[in-house]
């Protein structure tokens, strides 16, 4: 495994996540709970554990005490005394008197840190993304190609790829043209059904990190941003290279997530349940790791109706009383009462359902009280009149409301 010396690894985690509202209404989006028992940043915070980096600067701004508590409880693991670190920064504003205006403008505020510890390389990571990735593959094949840059991609079918911005390159996985959200994107020299959509993952040479940074910050017409900015700049200019996040045998993409919005969100969820997931959080080669608190085991009640769960993932502290639970997921310390009925939901930690309630196809924030005989999910003009409700029909149950029962 790599040793990673001489690198230094950044997570931004400061974005706003408005396309996750109402659920960053008072968090910030890698805080936000995904898969029961886990915060989205968890599975970067892994890859990185996994991989064998253990120093680690964290990016925050809004929301930034949720992020705050969950890395103090979920990841002070580390050994500082052996130059290990899991730190959570907020914009300092020593250099510049504002918050961070992009991304790129994220590091720039924060190169003292490169100053402090002169790495030669930088590995940025977003701490909004679903994934499982050895980081040490993309810094041996960045220092093999002596790049500049290094760009980690997944292949996608081109139908699907103009959401996201697209790496055109050669034979030779140099990247030739950075494209942002193109209407028809370039496909892949050996796969043209395919495009390379950017992960968000760069390994970046440390001094010519500095130097795009500095020039960046001059030029008032940027955004500030790595792709809409730093990295058209440097193609064509410097050795930019794109890393394919594929298996090395079969060629096929591995899995990776943007689930920065509501239907996203939901669908990585459903991605988790089946005989054989989309995404398997059981395999024991790539753990990851998040924070549960204490809790008994989960209790199935049943006293003339067996309790039905299909398809489910059901956290520590449940409680299910003679009820049917299909293709859903639940956090810590859900009670579900005597008849009711949860299908295709993902119910945060807390979360009651009353006796004889309906509820599909909805996100329920933590510690909400659905009333006895209750429905969500199943007449969306009156959903819509109560919840927010995404293009796709999840219905969004925010935490600050109070329901009264039918």
């Amino acid at each position: 495994m790599n040793s990673f010396k001489g690198l230094l690894t950044i997570i931004m985690a400061g974005g706003k996540g408005e396309r996750l509202y109402p659920l960053t209404r008072d968090k910030a989006k890698p805080a936000i709970i995904f898969g029961g028992i886990y915060r989205i940043i968890d599975f970067t915070l892994s890859n990185c554990l996994n991989s064998g980096i253990r120093r680690i600067y964290v990016l925050s701004q809004y929301g930034s005490f949720s992020l705050d508590q969950h890395l103090r409880l979920s990841w002070d693991l580390v050994r500082p005394e052996l130059g290990e670190y899991v730190y959570s920064i907020p914009p300092q504003q020593i250099t510049v008197d504002r918050w961070y205006r992009g991304t790129a403008d994220s590091i720039y505020q924060n190169l003292k840190l490169l100053d402090e510890e002169r790495p030669r390389q930088v590995l940025i990571l977003s701490g909004d993304h679903v994934y499982k990735m050895d980081y040490g593959a993309m810094l041996e094949f960045h220092q093999a190609k002596g790049a500049d840059l290094t760009v980690a991609a997944v292949p996608a079918p081109r139908k699907e790829a103009s959401a996201f911005g697209i790496l055109h390159v050669n034979e030779n996985q140099e990247v030739i043209e950075f494209l942002e959200k193109p209407p028809d994107p370039p496909g892949m020299p050996a796969n043209p059904d395919y495009s390379l959509v950017s992960m968000g993952v760069y390994v970046f040479e440390s001094e010519e990190l500095v130097r795009q940074l500095i020039a960046d910050a001059k030029n008032p017409e940027s955004k500030h941003d790595f792709g809409r900015n730093i990295i058209p700049q440097m193609v064509g200019s410097k050795k930019v290279y794109a890393f394919s996040f594929e298996d090395p045998v079969t060629h096929t993409p591995r899995y990776w997530r943007d689930i920065g919005q509501l239907d996203a969100y939901f669908a990585a969820h459903m991605e988790l349940l089946g005989e054989e997931p989309v995404f398997d959080l059981f395999g024991g080669d790539w753990p990851i790791r998040g924070h549960v608190a204490p809790s008994p085991p989960a209790k199935y009640f049943s006293r003339e109706k067996p309790v039905a769960v299909t398809d489910s993932l059901i956290s520590a502290g449940c409680v299910l009383n003679e009820t049917t639970v299909r293709r859903s997921v639940l956090s810590p310390r859900v009670q579900v009462g005597r008849g009711a009925l949860v299908e295709e939901a993902i119910l945060w930690d807390g979360v009651k359902i009353g006796t004889g309630a309906k509820i599909k196809r909805a996100v329920i924030e933590d510690g909400v009280n659905i009333p006895p005989r209750f429905t969500i999910g199943y007449d969306r003009e009156a959903d819509a009149s109560r919840f927010p409700v995404t293009e796709g029909g999840i219905v969004v149950v925010p935490n600050n409301v109070i329901l009264e029962g039918p």
